[in-house]
């Protein structure tokens, strides 16, 4: 069985491009904000297609990253991750100044449960938040700032020169070759018991969930590695089981505000 799976990523990923793109890349996150439109309530999903004119979790799902280029927005920038050491604890660290990923969600939830918010505020940080809770399951972005998050730890990945935080950004789910709306179609069936597991907790805990993903994937990985199939076949169901999360999760915080 594991011989015929590590064939079929060969033919996956003989037919699809390994190129790179930000957070989870587009496919990435689009699948989350798919999921997650698929478990709202409908008094929810009303209420956030007003507010987004018509627009889908999964369109504004990349905005975050759209608006990065853009001087006007660079403060928002450590929104997307938080570092801190390995054994280490989020509350025992010193803060980034700037806020961090924790900070960033939490401020996008108050604004969108202040009723003295604008629509205009209103609709901007929902687009982030819905980047932002994408952001927090994906490993290396509750990383170490030695190393960047990973941008640092220098790696091929089928013989290319790239970094361990591209490898998990992008070039895993986009190299399973699947589109987000198949991606979408093709998740974990699940309970009504394990959603709901798995939507408990709060933002922090899920934040840790993450990070002990990440110390995982440092373990199992070396600086100057050429990873591939092997790789591949070890993490792409983990990849996608944090996008299932991601959405899920998304979903249930949407629900408790808008009802």
């Amino acid at each position: 069985m594991r011989s015929l799976l590590i064939v079929v990523f060969v033919v996956l990923f003989s037919s699809v491009s390994l190129t790179a793109s930000e957070d989870w890349g587009k496919t990435g996150h689009r699948t989350m904000g798919e999921i997650a439109a698929k478990h709202l309530s409908k008094r929810a999903a009303k209420k956030i297609s007003a507010l987004l004119g018509g627009e889908s979790l999964a369109f504004v799902s990349t905005y975050a990253d759209e608006i990065r280029s853009d001087d006007a927005y660079r403060k928002y920038g450590p929104w997307h991750y938080v570092n801190f050491p390995f054994g280490g604890r989020y509350e025992n660290t010193p803060k980034n100044k700037k806020g961090d990923i924790i900070v960033g969600i939490q401020n996008c939830i108050d604004v969108l449960k202040d009723a003295t918010s604008s629509q205009k505020d209103k609709e901007f940080y929902l687009r982030l938040l819905v980047h932002f809770i994408g952001d927090l399951h994906m490993p290396l972005h509750v990383g170490l700032k030695e190393d960047k998050g990973g941008n640092s730890f220098k790696v091929k990945w089928f013989g290319k020169q790239t970094n361990l935080h591209s490898v998990w950004d992008t070039k895993i789910i986009e190299g399973y070759g699947m589109s987000f709306t198949e991606l979408t179609s093709n998740v974990d069936a699940l309970s009504k018991k394990e959603i709901q597991t798995i939507q408990s907790g709060a933002v922090t805990d899920w934040m840790y969930e993450s990070r002990a993903l990440c110390e995982d994937v440092y373990a199992n990985t070396s600086v100057g590695e050429n990873l591939g199939y092997k790789y591949m076949y070890r993490y792409v169901n983990v990849s996608r089981k944090q996008l299932q999360k991601a959405g899920l999760r998304l979903a249930s915080i949407l629900n408790e505000i808008y009802g």
